[in-house]
């Protein structure tokens, strides 16, 4: 085990009184107000800076030399706050100005809107420019009021801490006082007492009916070094990730249970689509501005947040097991976005529409996305490896007991078949074997921390070092099930 700082946010349901939920809001609104009054000024700025690059394109200018003419800088977060702090005035002293109330809220509310804003520019900068990973960031818009997600994040002096646990059940912030927590705060708590965790900042927001506190803190964590046993005698697994299940392995995830290579997708918006139908459609018969839409909006908002909290349950579970089974996981390098686009262009008739927004459904409530994201960091908390492998890898096609290609497969077939070695699987177990194929070629030598690399089997793949003296690789037993389709052990 060695020690390593690392940034980890703890996240708490909190239960406030009526009067702090207010409170809660209009936090909320002065953050919202301070991002679209940065960038009510980038805008200005920037438009400005349009006005005048056409001005000298009208006059015969080359519109490249017109851009590197024009001189005009977009103000950033210092510049801004800068501005607002001469203008924002003070009822208390009944000085007018652009935001007079700014006293009864955390000065922090106002910063952290402004830095926000710079986020957004920053972001859709690099967008543009073509600097940025993902999909196309759009020109930054207003917040608005009821649309945007109610959000506010406030920070602190590490040395002489605000935002600190009173108990197990209060979190204390700035200005705003004690907050009892829905749960308990016993893990951060102790590990606060010993030293091991500064609260840094907190971020408080609104899903559904209920306000949350993510605390970020810097937190000393012990990282292992190399895989625990139970990891090595997994070894390096395959995972196809997909929209029918929400993972095929090429190994079983639990010893004990033939059939967990084969992770069943939860489909959690599937279970819950009665209630939000039925939900939406009484909202869609009220009357705009009415309390009984209010009230029916709410009741939309809480079932989309039960689905989005049950969704996440699940894949944090998924990715826990599979990141402390397994010391190497290898997944596709695939866009999500990208495959939407694709499915959703090639439904070109009616039936074929419908059947592509089926899919889109299924792959969305999936969260591939998130579930790579979490194996990301989560791999080097418990010792194990992500293997992400290149776009465009074609595991789809090949053969995984003989390596022929068969082209004519698509997504949409459930079967695999070759014609040269007469191999017939289901195809995502064949892709899950492709997968774990192309992350052994990729591994290479992938060293472990004590500087000694192991193969698959856990076995020494230098055998002469120290570690590595009378070890051999770990034989397993043939533990296949004979049920069709099972995937054959290498």
């Amino acid at each position: 085990m060695a020690t390593h700082e690392v940034l980890r946010a703890f996240r708490f349901a909190l239960d406030p009184s009526e009067t702090q939920v207010v409170a809660l809001a209009r936090y909320a609104g002065a953050a919202r107000w301070a991002f679209n009054h940065a960038l009510a000024i980038k805008q200005a700025a920037h438009q400005q800076w349009r006005a005048e690059v056409d001005a000298l394109v009208k006059s015969g200018i080359a519109e490249p030399e017109a851009r590197k003419a024009v001189k005009i800088a977009i103000p950033s977060k210092p510049a801004i706050q800068k501005a607002w702090v001469a203008e924002r005035g003070d009822s208390r002293c009944d000085v007018d100005g652009s935001c007079p109330w700014w006293w009864e809220v955390n000065n922090y509310c106002f910063q952290s809107g402004f830095i926000d804003a710079d986020a957004s520019w920053r972001n859709w900068l690099s967008s543009l420019r073509g600097n940025r990973d993902g999909r196309r960031v759009g020109y930054p818009r207003y917040k608005k009021k009821g649309r945007s997600r109610d959000s506010f994040r406030l920070h602190h002096d590490v040395k002489r801490p605000s935002i600190r646990l009173l108990g197990h059940r209060r979190l204390n912030l700035p200005k705003l006082g004690e907050v009892r927590l829905h749960g308990s705060g016993k893990r951060l708590m102790r590990l606060a007492a010993r030293g091991q965790a500064v609260i840094q900042s907190v971020t408080v927001s609104r899903a559904g009916s209920r306000w949350y506190a993510s605390v970020l803190c810097k937190v000393q964590q012990e990282l292992p070094q190399r895989p625990t046993a139970r990891q090595r005698v997994g070894g390096l697994v395959g995972v196809d990730l997909g929209s029918a299940y929400l993972a095929v392995l090429s190994d079983r995830l639990h010893r004990d249970n033939p059939d967990s290579a084969v992770v069943e997708h939860p489909r959690r918006l599937k279970l819950s689509m009665d209630r939000l139908v039925k939900a939406q459609r009484a909202l869609s018969r009220t009357v705009k501005g009415s309390a009984r839409r209010a009230k029916a909006a709410r009741k939309v908002a809480r079932i989309h947040h039960q689905i989005a909290e049950r969704r996440a349950t699940d894949v944090h579970a998924f990715t826990k097991c599979l990141t402390s089974n397994f010391s190497h996981i290898a997944v596709e390098g695939f866009s999500v976005e990208g495959m939407i686009a694709r499915e959703t262009a090639s439904g070109r008739s009616r039936r074929g529409s419908k059947l592509s927004s089926l899919f889109n459904r299924h792959l969305l409530d999936a969260s591939l996305g998130e579930v790579k994201r979490q194996l990301s960091y989560k791999a080097p908390w418990y010792g194990a490896t992500l293997i992400v492998l290149a776009p465009g890898e074609p595991v789809n096609l090949i053969c995984s007991r003989c390596g022929a290609q068969n082209s004519r497969v698509t997504v949409s077939d459930s079967k695999f078949s070759c014609r040269d070695c007469g191999l017939h699987i289901a195809r995502q177990q064949n892709a899950a074997r492709n997968i774990m194929r192309a992350g052994r070629r990729s591994l290479g030598s992938v060293t472990s921390g004590s500087g000694e690399t192991i193969n698959a089997r856990g076995g020494a793949v230098r055998p002469h070092t120290r570690s590595g003296v009378g070890r051999a690789a770990l034989k397993r037993e043939d533990t296949r099930s004979h049920r069709p389709g099972a995937i054959p052990r290498e």
